[in-house]
């Protein structure tokens, strides 16, 4: 069996060592080689840590927080609210696309990868990061949340500034974890398309988040996407 904790980068793995030595994570370890094994699992376990690889622990400036990794063939590569290049964009993530363009004037990405995103300093952060195939929140309840809160709290003890985006009330129940006297937190409704139109349209997060980095003397993020 891999060890799930050599697939982090290094700096990743320093600022979780707590968690990773943990008995819980040593358990999740062992849950997630036994799916693998017997079940179709997604990300791929390459893809499992993308968000880490892709956003380093001292460039972090913008978190958005997902629940579950997208579970139909070929979506979920391991960034919250992302899909593969050439997979058509889910429901929610044309949603935030619809809302990029509305609060940024920007155009409709032709694409629902956001790894631009990631290597702009965006954490894009599920709090679970496996499913099997076709069952939505099956991973959920099995460790991974004790991991994630530990990302949340490794981000929070930054000497930086970060943004907390929380979209929902599963998300924003992670807002206890984090400093507000330090760090911004946007909070809204999810964007899927339950929820969407109860405002979280025209509520421009992305313009919210970057005044609250510049507010704090940090440059903003470019949002674009190719279009």
């Amino acid at each position: 069996m891999s060890s799930l904790k050599s697939l982090l980068p290094e700096e990743w793995r320093e600022a979780l060592r707590d968690v990773l030595a943990s008995p819980g994570f040593r358990q999740l370890e062992e849950f997630v080689a036994r799916e693998r094994q017997q079940h179709t699992v997604y990300p791929p376990e390459e893809d499992l840590f993308s968000a880490f690889r892709l956003t380093p622990y001292g460039q972090v400036k913008v978190l958005i927080l997902g629940q579950d990794p997208y579970h139909g063939a070929g979506q979920a590569h391991g960034l919250a609210f992302s899909v593969r290049p050439g997979v058509k964009p889910p429901p929610s993530l044309v949603n935030i696309f619809k809302e990029l363009q509305s609060d940024l004037g920007l155009p409709r990405p032709k694409e629902g990868s956001l790894v631009p995103w990631a290597e702009r300093g965006v954490l894009l952060l599920n709090a679970v990061l496996t499913v099997r195939e076709s069952e939505p929140n099956s991973h959920a309840g099995r460790g991974w949340e004790a991991f994630t809160d530990a990302v949340i709290r490794a981000v929070n003890e930054q000497p930086e500034p970060v943004v907390f985006v929380l979209w929902g009330s599963y998300a924003q129940k992670k807002e206890a974890l984090i400093d507000e006297r330090r760090h911004a937190v946007i909070k809204g409704p999810h964007p899927s398309p339950l929820s969407a139109k109860r405002g979280f349209f025209g509520s421009k997060p992305f313009s919210l988040a970057n005044a609250e980095l510049e507010k704090r003397g940090r440059a903003p993020v470019d949002w674009r996407l190719p279009g």
